[in-house]
């Protein structure tokens, strides 16, 4: 079952990097957002820019930390890593100011700022760790720091049902901003807590 689920979030993960790479290098840029978003996207397009294309390096990078077999490559993994850890930092303090023009007023805006925060916090504290030699540390806190990353799949997922629901975007675009991560941490933490019984 957890390598099922692994495989798909390792899909899901790098379906969403390519389509955020085809949607802002290929077509004309903000024409896959959603309408209500257009006018901040033209405010700000480099604000936004390098929020994406950080955070698609994350998304397409991170899940692959979790294979064993790479794992034990260390030279690969601590490359990686490095990617990875540059690329959330760069994706979760561009995610911040991008927070403050994000859809939904301030519940939203709010619940953007504290995933970057979070985002960053959880790197932080996996580089720490691995830093003084605790690997068990350092794997909880990428296995939390992956989970937010993973924010960019479940928004969409999210956004998906909202529409299909038949549910104006300006209606429920605000949750968006604290779902698409709070049940990832769940569902990090409980991964965490049975990490012995649990294998990739």
């Amino acid at each position: 079952m957890l390598k099922g689920a692994f495989w798909f979030t390792l899909v899901c993960s790098v379906a969403v990097a390519v389509y955020a790479v085809v949607g802002y290098a290929f077509l004309t840029p903000g024409q896959t957002v959603h309408p209500a978003m257009k006018a901040a996207y033209a405010a700000y397009p480099w604000r936004i820019l390098i929020h994406v294309a950080a955070s698609l390096v994350a998304l397409a990078v991170g899940p692959w930390q979790f294979i064993p077999a790479l794992r034990r490559r260390k030279a690969l993994h601590r490359g990686l890593g490095f990617v990875y850890f540059l690329a959330v930092f760069v994706g979760g303090i561009s995610g911040l100011f991008t927070a403050f023009i994000a859809q939904g007023g301030m519940i939203s805006q709010v619940g953007f700022m504290t995933l970057s925060v979070l985002w960053v916090g959880s790197s932080i504290a996996a580089l720490s760790a691995i830093k003084r030699g605790d690997y068990l540390a350092h794997e909880a806190w990428a296995i939390r720091s992956f989970a937010l990353t993973f924010s960019a799949v479940t928004i969409r997922l999210q956004l998906g049902a909202g529409f299909a629901s038949g549910h104006r975007f300006e209606d429920f675009y605000w949750m968006l901003s604290w779902t698409c991560w709070i049940p990832n941490l769940i569902v990090a933490e409980w991964l965490i807590r049975r990490r012995p019984a649990a294998e990739v």
